[in-house]
């Protein structure tokens, strides 16, 4: 890459408050230590639901501070999310579209938090993501199937965790949990257009937003050279 033209790193807006947590989960912990030794016989029950209060903040504070520091990067050739429990990378070539997750459920038009990665071959994934985000990412995903079982847009049986090898274009057979997330990838893809899922969590604007810039790199990076 072109070293006047620096990489653009995106770091969660739901991670920017993670000291914060910390912070403020040890001073109630401080306070109530402090309180307990005066009132905690008149304030058991109180003090206690303040003890789990604290502790939760202090733990929520913890998970933000182990993710990645930045959960984007993009550069005029490549796009890759980072997550703690590994990545994933794709050359812009690979991305067919990009787009917004809509559906429709009754009279209603739903809009999940999710902006849709649609591949031109799934199989290209294959060396691009670790296989403990492959794993990760079918149990975090969940949501997704539910929903679109939910909207009779996928039966329930896709919706199950596929352990059965997958046979690959230049006659590979792949296994273990990159070929289970290939299945699940594909079975998304059915129900709702698309094969990857970055959250909007991970975004450091609003969706909407994030999505027009996306497309704006793609359109941009055709003419990189």
């Amino acid at each position: 890459m072109n070293q006047s033209l620096p990489s653009l790193e995106i770091k969660a807006h739901t991670n920017k408050h993670a000291r914060f947590l910390v912070a403020l989960g040890l001073f109630l912990i401080l306070i109530n230590c402090a309180i307990s030794m005066v009132w905690w016989n008149e304030l058991r029950l109180v003090l206690m639901f303040v003890y789990l209060v604290a502790l939760v903040v202090v733990i929520t504070g913890v998970a933000k501070l182990s993710e990645p520091k930045f959960s984007l990067t993009i550069t005029p050739q490549n796009i890759t999310y980072h997550h703690r429990y590994g990545q994933w990378q794709l050359n812009w070539s690979q991305i067919k579209r990009l787009g917004l997750v809509k559906e429709t459920y009754g009279v209603s038009q739903i809009e999940l938090p999710y902006l849709g990665v649609k591949l031109n071959d799934i199989s290209e994934l294959v060396t691009q993501i670790s296989p403990r985000l492959a794993n990760r990412l079918i149990h975090e995903q969940k949501p997704l199937i539910a929903f679109a079982i939910k909207c009779q847009l996928m039966p329930f049986e896709q919706g199950v965790i596929s352990f059965e090898p997958v046979h690959l274009g230049n006659g590979q057979l792949l296994k273990g949990p990159v070929a289970a997330f290939i299945h699940h990838c594909r079975a998304l893809d059915r129900a709702l257009g698309f094969h990857l899922f970055i959250p909007h969590s991970s975004m450091d604007r609003e969706l909407t937003d994030f999505h027009q810039l996306l497309n704006k790199c793609q359109a941009y990076a055709k003419n990189y050279h």
